[in-house]
């Protein structure tokens, strides 16, 4: 019996997790979720984590398995998902995968380069420089060292530019080097389905969950993990915002309205990525059914 994983997938806010419990209900399965925030136990409100309604509705899986204080990245991921995955199958030939991750969600497609483990020394002297001296000068040394990688990394993520320098400085060989990107062959059958509306109705809807997020609490757990903000886990959006707010460089409402803005930002980004893939078959967020059946046709070959 052939097994399939079912992914829903596109930008944040959109609406993911009410459509993927429908359709894990649908197919009698459960949902491994693809959200590199979601899977630390100290964040919930601003990550979006499924309600404990949603979460008794259909069970979820890989959200918080980790603590803010470990290190983890989509090599970690790829491992624990496909295990995740192997794991379903046994009792289930579909499984559902949601989430707007998009390296995460792209390792569990095609994979990921076999890298070296970094020397924890070096990764806490540049994550010391990056505190102190702040992006540009990493970014200048990295196009100085790799100009190859440069020339196709996101110069905005800080993730992405101290791992390449970390890679460089354990092994002395540069990271584009060391990226083959073969794609791999799973076992089992992938489905595509992006979820995505207009560009001004999503805003609206990130605008006003942002306003949710506040009232639920955001601000008092934020402030519960501001001692240990210099963590990589943290430079997300929601927290490092508020995190200038209790550093009295922003105020509250400023805040408020960058986590706005950097969200919005961050869902442009999240489009542009999935655009590329040409195995998505897009739908409106409420347009449930005809997800169902455009999903049913691919397992079956038979049109509803």
């Amino acid at each position: 019996m052939t097994k399939n994983l079912i992914l829903i997938l596109g930008p944040t806010a959109i609406g993911k997790t009410r459509v993927s419990i429908q359709i894990a209900k649908h197919f009698n399965t459960e949902i491994i979720s693809a959200d590199s925030r979601q899977i630390y136990r100290e964040l919930s409100i601003g990550t979006a984590l499924p309600n404990a309604q949603q979460l008794h509705t259909v069970k979820h899986h890989l959200i918080h398995n980790h603590s803010i204080h470990e290190y983890y990245n989509a090599a970690h991921y790829e491992k624990e998902a496909l295990e995740k995955i192997e794991h379903l199958f046994q009792k289930n030939d579909t499984v559902i995968m949601t989430g707007g991750s998009m390296l995460y969600i792209d390792v569990v497609c095609n994979g990921i380069d076999d890298l070296p483990d970094v020397d924890p020394e070096i990764r806490e002297n540049l994550t010391k420089r990056f505190q102190n001296e702040g992006l540009e000068n990493l970014r200048l040394e990295l196009k100085k060292i790799d100009p190859a990688y440069y020339k196709t990394a996101d110069l905005k993520n800080p993730k992405r530019i101290l791992h390449a320098l970390e890679i460089f400085y354990t092994t002395g060989k540069t990271y584009s080097s060391m990226l083959t990107r073969k794609k791999v062959n799973r076992d089992f059958n992938i489905v595509k389905i992006g979820l995505n509306t207009n560009r001004q109705f999503l805003h609206e809807r990130i605008n006003k969950r942002v306003d949710e997020m506040i009232e639920n609490g955001l601000i008092k757990e934020a402030r519960s993990v501001f001692p240990y903000c210099h963590l990589n886990s943290l430079n997300t959006v929601g927290y490092k915002e508020l995190f200038l707010h209790f550093e009295n460089k922003l105020t509250l409402n400023e805040a408020i309205e960058r986590i706005k803005r950097n969200t919005r930002r961050y869902a442009r980004r999240q489009i542009t990525w999935f655009r590329k893939d040409k195995e998505i078959t897009w739908f409106e967020p409420e347009e449930v059914k005809e997800i169902i059946n455009n999903i049913e046709t691919k397992l079956t070959g038979v049109s509803k």
